[in-house]
Order: C-alpha cells, then structure tokens, then sequence
C-alpha cells in the first residue's frame, strides 16, 4: 500500500512544480508587456517643441521662410513657411509625417511670400520622412530635404520689457490681417523698467502707466498727442491700437514675436525690432 502513496506524493510534486513554471512563464510574459507598454516611443522626444528650419537643400522656401514647425502637444502639428500658419493632427510613427486635413489662417501675403503656403502644404502632403539628432529635426520628402533646430536655442522668446515692439498685423474675433496701412502706420510701443510705456499709435505719440504680471498687461489711462491722420486708412488702424492699449490685454511671447488680446477678442500682433 505504501507504494502507490510514494508515486501519488510524486506525482503531486511534479504537478507543482509543473504550475510553477507556468506561473513563472507568465509573470515572465506579464514583465515583458509592462516593459513594452511603458517604453517611450521616438516621436515622445518631439512634444511641446519647436522647430525652425536653419537649411533647405532642394526647392527653396519661397519668400526665405523660415519653415516653422511646432507640435504644440501629443498629435498634434503647427506649421508656418512665413505666411500663414496651419493646425491639425499629426501621426509620427514609424518615422514618417502624417498630417490630417491642414486648418490654416486667411492673409494675404505680398510677393513671393504668397506661394510660401503651397510649397509648405506641398511638404507634408508628401508624409515626409522624420529623424532626431542633436536637437536638430530633419524632414526628407522628394525634392526637398529641411533641417531644422530647436527654436528656445535658436530664436528664444524676446523680453516683454526693455523690447520695442511693431505692430504687424490687427486681430478681431474673426480673423488676423495685415495690410499697407498696418505698415505705412509703423505702431510700436517699448514698455520700460520704470512702469511707463510709450511710443507711436500711427498718427499720434503716447505714453502712460502700464503693469507687466505673468500673463496680463495693464495699460493706461495713455496720454496722447492730437495730431490728425491725414490717411483715413492710418486712423483706423490707429483707432485699433489704441482699443488695445486701453486696460487688460492678455500677452503671449513667441520668439520674436508678441500677441496682446482683449477680452473681446481684439488685439494686435506684434514683431520685436
């Protein structure tokens, strides 16, 4: 009798020792998933940068560019070549660029900077190829090859203070433009150390009390000189500026450039000389 319990006690401690394998089999499984779902894809590298191209070999950016290319967060792109700026959803894996449909804004650009958005569209139309190296992004597509480095090293943000800043374009609910008036008008203000802001609304000098904080700028009451616009066109942009520069305008700094904005909407986009 006592035989059949010795193999029965074999026979249990191999079925153990069988279920021990199979569990450490799978934890071995399980470890190795975890790992794989856990590891950073290449394309992570790329989130919340920006990049400005320093070479173009190939089909020049018309107009000089810069071709800017932004990926504001996970899947999604921004993209300028010095007109309009377009938005949308990207995918990089595999190491290739494909963009969703392409949102862009509506200026007219002068000279050659109006064929800029289609060699820009015609880029990413093509799903380019992407590498990373050393902080410089590189975009391969037929006929074209672009490096471009990181824009903090490259074009970091200007100081809100001490800058004096053109205005450039004039933005309302609906839409952002640039004209010869804007130009002609030549508006700029330079916010300095000592709480006071001054410069030209178009026509007219100012100068007055502002207030820098962390994302707002308060501005005023300005003073002003009276000198009449002789170019209705000019006064109307100046009437603009000066609708602004009346109160609380929330401020973003994007390398060169600032963008002030109402409450309502309104607000000027800004270049620093």
């Amino acid at each position: 009798m006592r035989t059949p319990l010795v193999a029965l006690a074999l026979l249990s401690a191999a079925a153990l020792t069988a279920c021990g394998g199979a569990s450490d089999d799978a934890a071995g499984a399980t470890s190795e998933t975890t790992a794989a779902s856990t590891a950073t894809a290449p394309q992570d590298a790329l989130w919340g940068r920006t990049f400005l191209s320093t070479s173009v070999t190939g089909t020049a950016i018309p107009g000089g560019g810069p071709l800017e290319v932004a990926f504001p967060e996970r899947d999604r792109i921004a993209m300028s070549a010095g007109c309009n700026r377009g938005v949308g959803s990207v995918d990089l894996s595999g190491g290739v660029v494909r963009t969703g449909p392409i949102a862009t804004t509506m200026m007219a650009c002068p000279g050659d900077l109006e064929a800029a958005d289609t060699w820009m569209t015609d880029v990413f139309a093509a799903a380019p190829t992407w590498t990373l190296a050393d902080d410089v992004l590189t975009l391969s597509s037929p006929g074209v090859t672009i490096a471009l480095a990181d824009k903090k090293t490259t074009d970091p943000d200007r100081p809100v203070v001490g800058t004096t800043w053109t205005v450039e374009t004039l933005i309302t609910p609906d839409a952002i433009t640039s004209s010869q008036a804007i130009e002609a008008a030549d508006a700029n203000l330079t916010i300095g150390q000592d709480g006071q802001v001054s410069g030209s609304s178009g026509c007219n000098r100012f100068s007055g009390p502002v207030s820098v904080g962390d994302s707002t700028i308060t501005f005023g009451p300005l003073a002003s000189t009276r000198m009449a616009c002789t170019d209705e066109s000019v006064a109307d942009v100046e009437r603009s500026v000066l609708h602004v520069l009346d109160g609380e305008a929330t401020y973003a700094v994007d390398g060169p450039t600032m963008r002030l904005t109402r409450a309502d909407g309104t607000g000027l986009g800004l270049r620093a000389r």
